[in-house]
């Protein structure tokens, strides 16, 4: 990786300062961070038996437009199979704990595109299961936004310049705070979470490179259109489904995002 100036501090749950604003963040950096880790649990436990992870997943996708997608007991089956077989450590667990405590949008921003990416994934990689068990990535894109304060995260007014920097510095949090508790720079889930803003026409965040790694861009893709069709704090009212597959065809059109992976989302439509 190539060093980048940390705009914002990157800072755990539990207050530990990694990287403070201004600080270079370098592969070098963080290993010698995950080195000197502390106190620090690597237990796990499988993500459906976490508190109310299931129920609250399914009620999720019970509900337009999910509930036509997702229709079929096959297709919601075989998504909590994979599921089941997923741990994750504790600090992330954690972490959808904060969510679920503070803020609901994300939270649920986070399960809903964990399980469409499992969907999505079924039809464009035949080794999806192998995938999706290896990075887990789904449920922790978003890792980075509790580097956000909740003020800018729950805010309804549009945001300022500062604001929005502080809001888009929570990819490049999400792949240090990834690869710190994961012991991996390199780890697929740390990556996700850093380029999933990023475009096939370098026109993303963070580092304004060619989105290239399919596994990054189905997470993109589904964590876009979740986006488009849910509520909002700063939006009262979503996009309806049509609205948001014609976005992200027009996105497709452009360059910004593959075809065939618009396409899968249209057929699960």
């Amino acid at each position: 990786m190539e060093p980048v100036k940390a705009l914002y501090p990157i800072t755990t749950l539990d207050g530990r300062v990694l990287f403070s604003a201004g600080e270079m963040i370098t592969k070098e950096r963080i290993d010698a961070l995950i080195a000197d880790r502390s106190n620090f649990s690597s237990k796990a436990w499988p993500i459906l038996d976490y508190g109310s992870i299931k129920k609250d997943l399914l009620f999720y996708i019970s509900s337009p437009p999910y509930n036509l997608i997702f229709e079929g007991s096959d297709s919601i089956a075989e998504v909590l199979d994979i599921m089941q077989n997923i741990k994750l450590i504790e600090p992330v667990l954690e972490m959808l704990d904060y969510f679920e405590q503070h803020d609901y949008f994300t939270y649920r921003h986070m399960l809903t595109v964990f399980a469409l990416t499992i969907l999505i994934s079924k039809e464009l990689m035949p080794d999806y299961r192998l995938k999706v068990s290896e990075a887990a990535y789904g449920p922790t894109h978003d890792f980075g936004k509790i580097c956000v304060p909740l003020e800018i995260l729950k805010k309804e007014q549009p945001l300022t310049w500062d604001e929005l920097q502080q809001l888009r510095h929570h990819s490049q949090a999400g792949y240090v705070l990834l690869s710190y508790f994961l012991g991996d720079t390199e780890s697929v889930t740390a990556r996700v979470a850093r380029d999933h803003h990023e475009r096939r026409d370098f026109s993303g965040y963070p580092r304004g490179i060619a989105l290239a790694d399919r596994v990054v861009e189905i997470v993109a893709i589904c964590d876009i259109y979740d986006a488009l069709i849910s509520k909002r704090p700063y939006r009262k009212e979503s996009y309806d489904n049509r609205t948001a597959l014609e976005i992200l065809t027009e996105m497709a059109e452009d360059g910004k995002i593959g075809w065939d992976m618009v396409k899968a989302l249209v057929a699960c439509n």
